[in-house]
């Protein structure tokens, strides 16, 4: 049996396996948890990120407006389900010209160094990975770009590494990217990011389809005794447009950029109607997850269909199971 390396979480969302279920990662029966006009202004709330806070929980959200601008909101539950979204967004002190608000978007947040720091998309001259931290949801507080315009999909490693801090992406251009592959950089301070290592990239159509056009990591990687587990979107393009999936990859504890297992088939993929229907359809995008060291549970909360939030489980041992089962060789 593999471990994850951190906390334990009693009070972690949870719902057993369904008896005969044959996929790693199962959703929640009260999916979403959270619908498109939660907030006054919203169109659609998805790619959100959530992280334990004082015994319960607490979060940024995406929230595009009803004129489909887009922006990140804090927000608060007692159980990981039920949320309580600020209707106002988060507002970020720091340097005018960095905190200028283009768009916001896809947050990631972890707790590190006594404080939660947030990653996002940043709209600075086209899109770029913000980053900025707060202690208590409400003061937030803006530090410099991570990187040169175009960039996505911006994760922190949740400690630092060999001295360094180190951070995932997925280099971009302007639109729609149809392309992208996974990039780690490291940082001594998180201001001055280089040291960029190649990590891994799409796969030919006939080896895993799936994530033949595009990939982007998703959640802040899961420590464990084996490696880093990555949780990670994948893309397809089809006659109907383009299809999200989750993937699922370990990479080495010292050297991140070293893919140690990677599984071929998808551990999630669009099937309920919340899924397959919304603004963007055929979207499951995962943003954060929550784990508990001592069972190896792992909630997962995900984007479906550019609309509303759902949440899904897994555990450790299945993910480290399906990736042995159904390996992904090049």
């Amino acid at each position: 049996m593999s471990h994850i390396i951190g906390q334990s979480l009693p009070n972690i969302p949870w719902q057993d396996k369904p008896q005969g279920y044959d996929m790693p990662v199962w959703r929640y029966t009260g999916n979403p948890i959270i619908q498109r006009h939660q907030i006054p202004s919203s169109n659609s709330i998805f790619n959100s990120a959530v992280v334990p806070y004082k015994g319960k929980f607490a979060g940024v959200f995406r929230c595009d407006s009803k004129s489909i601008s887009m922006d990140i909101f804090p927000g608060f539950s007692d159980d990981g389900i039920h949320w309580n979204i600020n209707p106002d967004p988060v507002h970020f002190e720091g340097d005018p010209d960095v905190t200028k608000r283009e768009y916001r978007y896809d947050p990631r947040v972890l707790y590190m160094d006594g404080k939660y720091y947030i990653t996002w998309c940043n709209g600075y001259h086209g899109p770029t990975i913000g980053l900025g931290w707060t202690d208590d949801f409400k003061t937030f507080h803006q530090l410099e770009n991570a990187f040169l315009p175009y960039n996505r999909n911006g994760v922190l490693f949740p400690r630092k590494i060999n001295g360094m801090y180190m951070m995932l992406s997925r280099p971009s251009d302007t639109g729609h990217t149809p392309f992208g592959d996974i990039f780690c950089s490291q940082s001594p301070d998180l201001t001055f990011w280089g040291k960029h290592r190649y990590v891994m990239g799409t796969v030919n159509g006939d080896v895993s389809a799936w994530q033949s056009k595009k990939i982007g990591p998703g959640p802040v990687p899961i420590e464990t005794d084996q490696g880093w587990l990555l949780i990670y979107h994948g893309v397809i393009n089809t006659c109907n447009g383009f299809v999200y999936r989750v993937g699922v990859a370990l990479l080495d504890i010292d050297q991140p950029w070293i893919v140690k297992k990677r599984s071929a088939y998808y551990i999630l993929g669009p099937q309920e109607l919340y899924e397959l229907a919304g603004d963007v359809p055929n979207v499951t995008f995962p943003c954060a997850t929550l784990t508990d060291a001592d069972t190896g549970r792992i909630a997962i909360y995900y984007g479906c269909a550019d609309t509303v939030t759902g949440l899904a489980f897994t555990t450790l041992d299945e993910l480290m199971q399906y990736m042995d089962d159904h390996p992904l060789i090049l």
